[in-house]
């Protein structure tokens, strides 16, 4: 039972921090936060012009409550460096109690040849470095979150079409999911945060209850009016004279 405690109490160390969420730093952290808002907001803009004001509505509940989380996090999420630190905290306390093992002085390596599968490996790595640099500039961060929020925007005017099972389920995951992030702002005392992440999960159940009102038709998801062409009236002619030809007089 005792060994079961020292899980429990390990799994809380690595699990809660990410359910804090320190507070974002600079513009580029900040990014990533405004950008769900900024998503919603265009999605909710976009079903409002064709008309389906439930799908609007709930689109734009996502957008406030991305925008409480984001405005939680930065007046009552801690700043990063007192998240390490709490961190840090932690992890001294669980050494003491002995459920962590403190860090001893590493033995020196054996020296050895290295296998061909471990040369190759190296190499791969090696080769495979630049890309994963690349990825931690700022450039990429800001790149791939532009990119994202136009495939957030394309797909949230288009899916789902209708109420299915596959779309039950992803909106359930989505609700589901948030659970323990609002228990863990409640229990912290951050309105904000809890009220954010449950409009999240209110607007996600609002889009459900909203494909299931206004449904999608495959010609408007594909190509909006053009979908009103019929086979029938594309090789009218443009234009038709103004009068008839006068009929031929019997003699």
């Amino acid at each position: 039972m005792a060994r079961d405690d020292s899980w429990a109490q390990v799994l809380r160390v690595g699990f809660l921090p990410i359910l804090d969420e320190a507070r974002p730093s600079g513009v580029l952290g900040w990014v990533p936060r405004v950008a769900p808002v900024v998503t919603q907001a265009a999605v909710g803009a976009g079903h409002w012009a064709a008309g389906r004001r439930r799908r609007a509505l709930a689109a734009w509940t996502s957008a406030a409550g991305y925008g409480l989380v984001a405005w939680g996090l930065g007046t009552e999420a801690p700043t990063p460096a007192e998240a390490r630190q709490n961190m840090q905290q932690n992890i001294q306390r669980l050494q003491r109690e002995g459920v962590l093992r403190k860090p001893g002085p590493k033995a020196p390596a054996a020296a050895r040849t290295p296998t061909p599968a471990a040369r190759r490996l190296e190499r791969l790595l090696s080769r495979s470095a630049p890309f994963f640099r690349a990825t931690d500039t700022p450039q990429y961060r800001l790149a791939s979150t532009v990119v994202g929020m136009v495939i957030g925007v394309w797909w949230g005017l288009r899916w789902p079409r209708r109420l299915t099972v596959l779309a039950i389920a992803s909106g359930s995951y989505t609700v589901v999911f948030y659970v323990p992030w609002v228990a863990r702002a409640v229990q912290r005392r951050r309105p904000r945060i809890a009220a954010g992440w449950a409009l999240v999960m209110a607007g996600s159940v609002a889009r459900l209850r909203a494909a299931s009102a206004e449904p999608l038709r495959l010609q408007q998801a594909r190509s909006g009016h053009r979908g009103r062409r019929t086979p029938g009236n594309r090789a009218a002619p443009a234009c038709e004279p103004l009068h008839e030809p006068p009929a031929a007089q019997s003699s």
